[in-house]
């Protein structure tokens, strides 16, 4: 492409991409209202020009921050990283960036990263920690379409007015129990996380559920966690207490699966010889963990593009329904359970 001596324009974005200046510009401030064709085109099109949105500016016009809250319950943990990828690639093809706050695992700063948005810092929040106090919703401003610009991501808010975007947790749990039982196993353990958060509460619904649908109601065990590696290294030693230990478990994430696993090591047993684990939420590391876990995958990124997607509707004075939007999982098999022969 021949170079430019001025900075690039919308203009040559738009003979690129072969559209008309006004697509252009609808596609960078609208593109869910855009075919994806036309939005890959320009997309294509601002790359190879190195087009820049003059954010400032267009941000002043519209009485705007130009900029979306993201507020995660540990920022260390790397389940979201993929979900933040998503989000960082909509808001950036919209020409927001994003803010990223640690919320704290008991989510004790929540309130305070919400000034943020009530303060006019920041034109919209996503939330991935599930907690949002009544009298912070009662004070955020709303959108024209009536709706205040906050979503809801992996974890919803429970009782809160706000859309959702994540998987169905409890039929995901009940799948990689259901897995575990057509491979032989009865004494079927669970490793769930802090009792407070839904997504314990709706993994262990989902374990209970299949346990008591095989028969295997009796046999069900519960044995409290915090989605932390260590606490599958604790795990380990509560196992040995029992009077038959489980042939099997069930960890409500995969960085409790690989304590687990690392635990059961420092004991002199194996995985999957000795205990049969099955993981959640499928990180990059349970592939490469020796030996590899088998998961719930969850689509993170995706998860992370359509919150996104959802948030710039309520942004630009859309009404949107305050439905949870549930993503396929996928149940994937690797070498942590072995099959028991009867």
């Amino acid at each position: 492409m021949e170079k430019h001596d001025t900075r690039p324009t919308i203009q040559d974005v738009a003979q690129i991409a072969g559209v008309s200046t006004a697509t252009v510009s609808r596609t960078l401030q609208k593109p869910e209202l855009v075919r994806e064709k036309t939005r890959i085109a320009v997309q294509d099109a601002v790359r190879k020009t190195g087009y820049r949105i003059n954010s400032a500016a267009q941000n002043l016009r519209r009485n705007r921050a130009g900029s979306v809250l993201v507020i995660v319950p540990d920022i260390g943990n790397t389940f979201f990283s993929e979900i933040l990828l998503g989000i960082e690639q909509i808001a950036s093809e919209a020409g927001y960036t994003i803010l990223i706050g640690d919320a704290s695992k008991d989510g004790s700063r929540t309130e305070g990263l919400m000034d943020f948005l009530r303060n006019g810092k920041a034109d919209g929040a996503l939330l991935l920690n599930g907690y949002l106090p009544d009298q912070v919703i009662s004070s955020l401003p709303t959108s024209d379409g009536g709706n205040i610009p906050v979503i809801s991501v992996c974890e919803a808010v429970p009782e809160a007015n706000i859309a959702h975007v994540g998987i169905d947790n409890k039929a995901a749990a009940k799948a990689a129990v259901d897995h575990l039982i057509t491979q032989g196993h009865q004494k079927i353990a669970h490793l769930s996380g802090p009792e407070s958060n839904i997504l314990t509460q709706l993994r262990i619904k989902g374990y209970e559920t299949a346990m008591r649908e095989a028969g295997l109601g009796d046999h069900i065990s519960i044995l409290p966690g915090d989605f932390s590696i260590q606490s599958g290294i604790d795990v380990v030693a509560q196992l040995f207490d029992k009077p038959a230990r489980p042939t099997a478990l069930f960890c409500a994430n995969d960085e409790m699966a690989m304590g687990a696993a690392f635990g059961l090591t420092q004991a002199g047993l194996k995985v999957p010889d000795d205990l049969s684990l099955m993981g959640f939420d499928d990180i990059q590391f349970a592939r490469t963990f020796i030996p590899p876990i088998s998961t719930i995958h969850q689509p993170r990124s995706e998860i992370g593009k359509l919150a996104m997607h959802k948030l710039l509707k309520i942004l630009n004075g859309e009404a949107i329904t305050q439905e949870h939007s549930n993503l396929e999982f996928s149940l994937i098999q690797r070498q942590s359970v072995r099959k028991i022969q009867t």
